[in-house]
């Protein structure tokens, strides 16, 4: 039996409210904190679009194997107060750090067996908190990219293009529409803006984390983390290059673990065949893959076993 219970904490005056999860046993427990990807989710990972559930998924995974975890909403999402919108990149780390020292210092655990577990926006979260010198007894990096996030998303355009419909392809030869240069027109629109809240494109925009996020290198950060890494993303991701696991085990100051995990997508799930963003919401339906909760549980209980 696990247990389940309310955690709040407080970041740049908002209220956070999380979800700390508990295995069955006297503790205090070794601990997780989980931190999502980009948008607007809650605390399990999902957006009002598509449900997710990666952090949900992650913390039943963990409880099952001996280690708490606390996963928390967004600002402005769920129970957490503040604006998503207006909230920039190192706004989340800023939270994310709060997050981590009130799981600490929560009596349920142990304070010196805490890890730190992002998936992708959250892997550069967690990049970026450990660098501040955090104690961390490890890092797990789950479809983390290993360059600044202009070039993310550079490549994205470009891994994108043949997945798109077949009409759109073909309306953007008509139209010889240059997708990547698009694109990066797009950020030097964003990057000239200054409000937290931009139109750019015809769209309202994030700005704020945008300016953050594009400029954000994660290779100075990492060679300041000399805590444990393990870095696993999948062979099917079209949002970060699977290449950056090289990356990422070269630019850290401490001992790094690539996993490649073939038929993965971004999130987190198995898709045969040719990869494909429009797959996602049957994907979604099944829980996080075996393969990833296979390598990632017991490389975090290798750790503890380590700590003792």
């Amino acid at each position: 039996m696990t247990t389940d219970r309310e955690l709040s904490f407080t970041s740049a005056e908002h209220r956070l409210v999380g979800t700390l999860t508990l295995p069955d046993g006297p503790g205090p427990h070794p601990a997780a904190l989980l931190l999502p990807g980009s948008g607007p989710l809650n605390r399990d990972g999902d957006h009002r679009r598509i449900r997710l559930g990666i952090q949900r998924d992650l913390a039943a995974a963990l409880a099952a194997a001996g280690v708490a975890s606390l996963r928390y909403d967004r600002r402005g999402v769920g129970d957490s107060s503040g604006r998503f919108l207006h909230t920039g990149f190192h706004d989340n780390v800023n939270d994310a750090q709060a997050a981590f020292a009130a799981l600490g210092a929560d009596p349920a655990v142990d304070a010196r067996a805490l890890f730190l577990v992002g998936h992708s926006e959250g892997a550069l979260t967690a990049t970026a908190l450990a660098a501040r010198g955090v104690a961390t007894a490890g890092l797990v990096l789950l479809a983390g990219s290993g360059r600044p996030g202009a070039e993310v998303l550079r490549w994205q355009a470009a891994r994108l293009l043949p997945s798109l419909p077949a009409p759109v392809r073909l309306l953007l030869r008509l139209t010889r529409t240059d997708l990547v240069a698009k694109v990066s027109r797009n950020h030097e629109k964003i990057l000239a803006t200054t409000a937290d809240v931009a139109w750019v494109g015809g769209q309202r925009l994030n700005a704020k984390w945008l300016r953050e996020f594009l400029r954000y290198d994660p290779r100075p950060d990492l060679a300041r983390v000399h805590a444990p890494i393990l870095a696993v993303t999948g062979d099917k991701d079209l949002q970060v290059d699977p290449a950056d696991l090289r990356v990422v085990a070269d630019s850290a100051g401490g001992p790094v673990e690539t996993r490649l995990l073939p038929d993965v997508t971004h999130v987190l799930r198995r898709q045969p065949g040719a990869a494909s963003l429009r797959a996602y919401r049957r994907e979604v339906r099944d829980p996080v893959d075996p393969s990833v909760t296979g390598v990632v549980i017991p490389w975090i209980t290798a750790r503890i076993a380590e700590l003792h």
